[in-house]
């Protein structure tokens, strides 16, 4: 089984990657056009990357029932990486970084800004974000606001880079903290 959802998660992730970069060169936007390797990008990417992950502590703590029933879902989809190694959620987590913010904030708000504005171009594509991780209405809603800070980012920096860290740090350490709390529940002691 685990082998499985890794070959899925790469197919998946890295068909993101091969997506972007064939609608990018259609629509004359290259997905990675704006990445710039700067250690201040990277310093932004991982500071960034604490309120999204302060957000899922109170996500998971939240009494409010559809936070409650949201953690009870994202629960039952994190069963999946059981087993997996801390390398192999690591490897998922950076393709998922490259490959959605490649997607969804390289190609489809990059492309949009030009044509709609900027603020348009990062509604729609943080509401696209939000429908491509559609599990339940709230999983969707908070995915869209995710897309939504990681849209900011790339407009506030001008730089993909820092998107990208943020989102492959975030889904590295919910991955870890869901599973931790995942086996705790069920009495296997922690990852």
């Amino acid at each position: 089984m685990r082998e499985a959802v890794l070959r899925l998660a790469i197919v998946f992730e890295g068909g993101l990657i091969v997506l972007a970069v064939a609608l990018g060169w259609l629509l004359g936007s290259p997905p990675f056009a704006r990445v710039s390797l700067s250690w201040s990008a990277v310093g932004s990417g991982l500071a960034a990357t604490l309120l999204p992950l302060a957000g899922l502590w109170r996500l998971a703590h939240s009494r409010w029932r559809p936070f409650r029933r949201l953690m009870i879902d994202v629960q039952k989809i994190v069963g999946i990486f059981v087993g997996s190694s801390y390398s192999e959620i690591a490897f998922i987590s950076l393709l998922a970084g490259l490959g959605e913010e490649g997607f969804f904030r390289g190609v489809v708000q990059s492309a949009l800004a030009g044509l709609i504005g900027p603020t348009g171009a990062l509604l729609i594509a943080s509401a696209l974000f939000g429908l491509g991780h559609f599990v339940t209405p709230t999983y969707a809603l908070v995915a869209g606001v995710f897309g939504l800070y990681l849209g900011a980012l790339l407009f506030v920096t001008g730089n993909l880079v820092p998107a990208i860290i943020v989102h492959a740090l975030y889904d590295f350490f919910a991955l870890i903290y869901l599973l931790r709390k995942l086996r705790l529940r069920e009495g296997g002691g922690s990852v």
